[in-house]
């Protein structure tokens, strides 16, 4: 045999290993994301949200998500909705504001002009065409058919870009080891999180725990629902009063809506 027909024989036998090496691979990867669930720490589990998870299959477009804030109803005193927040989703307190995580936080903005202030609500906002998604480059961040804006810790590497290109901070990035999580939120360190509207009580038929916290002991300022179905208070609310956007110039089409702000 040559030594061009030996060196083509040698590539032919690579190409060959190759290819079965990628699918391999990919047939890995794809029975990974099926399984019932990877383990991300001690009795916690990340379930698979591709197209052919169960779950995923039940999210529909005919649905969106959204919430209402009337800001007339929000005490600046009261911080109902974050206290809940951390206790859904097992956020911890470490005593480093610039870097503990908290979803959900109360601001306070002023009108120059009348000289008066509000106190409100800030989370990530559920974006029809959310910036976080536009700039990922694994995919990790995405938005439900719903409209509920994720990010998948499987694929997210930490690159913090997502962070950069929110316009409301709503997001962060996990700079500890976990422990005692809360096995419906999954978490992992050096991944970016944020708001999920508590995406496994709504999946389960239940309003996110801001909501019911905001409900039971603060103002009863916040309203969550189908903004798409035209019988639900909330598209009642938004199509009888004038509702605002944060940002609205943007473009990005929130689903978190305020009023009287």
């Amino acid at each position: 045999m040559s030594r061009i027909e030996e060196k083509n024989e040698d590539k032919n036998l690579l190409q060959e290993k190759s290819a079965d090496f990628d699918f391999s691979r990919r047939r890995f990867l794809s029975s990974t994301v099926a399984a019932a669930g990877v383990t991300l720490a001690s009795g916690v589990t990340l379930y698979g949200i591709s197209s052919g998870d169960v779950l995923a299959d039940k999210v529909s477009s005919a649905v969106r998500w959204a919430m209402l804030i009337d800001v007339n109803n929000c005490d600046k005193d009261c911080n109902e909705c974050v206290t809940a927040c951390s206790e859904e989703n097992a956020l911890t307190d470490h005593g480093r504001p610039a870097t503990d995580p908290q979803w959900i936080r109360k601001v306070e903005v002023k009108d120059p002009a009348g000289n008066y202030t509000k106190s409100l609500p800030v989370m990530c906002q559920h974006c029809e065409k959310p910036p976080c998604v536009d700039v990922c480059p694994t995919g990790a961040s995405f938005k439900r058919d719903d409209g509920i804006v994720l990010v998948d810790k499987h694929i997210c590497i930490g690159c913090r870009y997502c962070i950069m290109a929110c316009p409301y901070k709503a997001r962060s990035f996990v700079h500890e080891v976990l422990t005692d999580q809360n096995e419906t939120t999954p978490r992992g360190k050096g991944t970016v999180e944020g708001c999920n509207l508590c995406v496994g009580r709504v999946d389960a038929g239940k309003q996110p725990a801001c909501v019911d916290a905001c409900s039971s002991k603060g103002g009863k300022a916040m309203l969550f629902g189908d903004l798409n179905d035209p019988e639900s208070e909330i598209s009642k609310r938004v199509a009888t009063y004038a509702t605002q956007q944060i940002r609205a110039d943007l473009g990005v089409n929130p689903g978190i809506r305020y009023q009287n702000l």
